[in-house]
């Protein structure tokens, strides 16, 4: 597999993004992620999407640590400080699976909290679906689970045909307009720093193509498998949807209404758009933390098993 990886260079003083760099080899291929907070503490695993990078979570990661949680957040392989393979058919769903998973086991990651948007959400929930005795908590802000059984938003397939057909793919002014607030100039050069030219974008440009649209599609069948699992799934699931985005919109109550143990929990409507860790990075954070601080006040009743 022919991968390209990003000048170091292009990741100097980045506005807001102090954190010592990590990486993993999963089968030969580097993968970048972040590793702030107490090493022994139970893992807060944030999974971001496209086209962005660990980058997007650099003002909640720091909140989450604080309170005494060790926030993992790696880069997907193709973004990031990750490994980049340039050929556009080396990214499957399957294979960002395979290397997440490689990720999880080589750290050995346990009793995690996951907390996913976007692709994030593709990746994180089947994760868990098939690794439920890792997790113990779900956090999903404007993400979903698709099996190809539902109409597609026509947002989504404009972003589709955009991602895969446009010769023009500007990585920091696709974050832009996908967030409320307008990014600064440094902030533009950080979510640009991963991409300097389009043989690194591969990645970006495939995912979009990846999603599961129709049944037929290579990932319908897993996502309907991880769907079994979700539907009897016990442990504590918060939604943190945005008030803004036009693709996502109504999953969170998609969620509520078809996962056991999204019953009872403080669900929260966040100011925002499509990248609400922008748009209300404090309160998103918050969240996570106020979920946690509930978990373990409530430690000593009888631990629910996750099917």
């Amino acid at each position: 597999m022919n991968c390209v990886r990003t000048p170091d260079t292009r990741f100097k003083r980045l506005l807001d993004y102090p954190f010592e760099p990590h990486y993993a080899d999963i089968d030969g291929i580097r993968m970048h992620y972040l590793d702030e907070g107490p090493r022994d503490a139970k893992p807060v695993l944030m999974l971001h999407g496209e086209p962005s990078w660990s980058y997007l979570y650099r003002h909640m990661i720091p909140i989450c640590a604080a309170a005494g949680h060790r926030v993992i957040a790696p880069d997907l392989i193709g973004f990031g400080k990750s490994d980049k393979p340039v050929n556009i058919d080396d990214y499957s769903y399957q294979s960002h699976i395979d290397w997440l998973q490689s990720l999880l086991e080589q750290l050995d990651l346990r009793d995690i909290t996951l907390v996913c948007q976007d692709w994030g959400s593709l990746l994180g929930l089947r994760l868990a679906a098939e690794n439920p005795d890792r997790f113990r908590a779900i956090v999903v802000g404007n993400g979903m689970l698709p099996t190809g059984d539902q109409a597609v938003p026509k947002a989504f397939q404009l972003w589709k045909a955009f991602a895969v057909y446009s010769p023009w793919f500007p990585i920091s002014r696709i974050v832009n307009a996908g967030s409320f607030r307008t990014l600064g100039p440094e902030e533009r050069r950080a979510y640009d720093a991963p991409f300097p030219s389009g043989k690194y974008k591969a990645g970006t440009r495939a995912f979009p193509k990846l999603v599961p649209v129709t049944p037929d599609n290579p990932a319908a069948e897993a996502n309907r498998k991880a769907w079994a699992v979700l539907e009897q799934w016990q442990k504590p699931f918060l939604t943190t949807f945005s008030n803004g985005d036009p693709i996502m919109r109504g999953g969170d109550r998609y969620m509520q209404d078809r996962i056991p143990g999204a019953k009872g929990q403080p669900h929260v409507t966040l100011t925002g758009g499509h990248f609400l860790q922008e748009d209300s990075p404090v309160q998103f954070a918050r969240a996570i933390n106020d979920l946690l601080a509930r978990m373990t006040s409530h430690s000593d009743s009888p631990t629910r098993s996750a099917t």
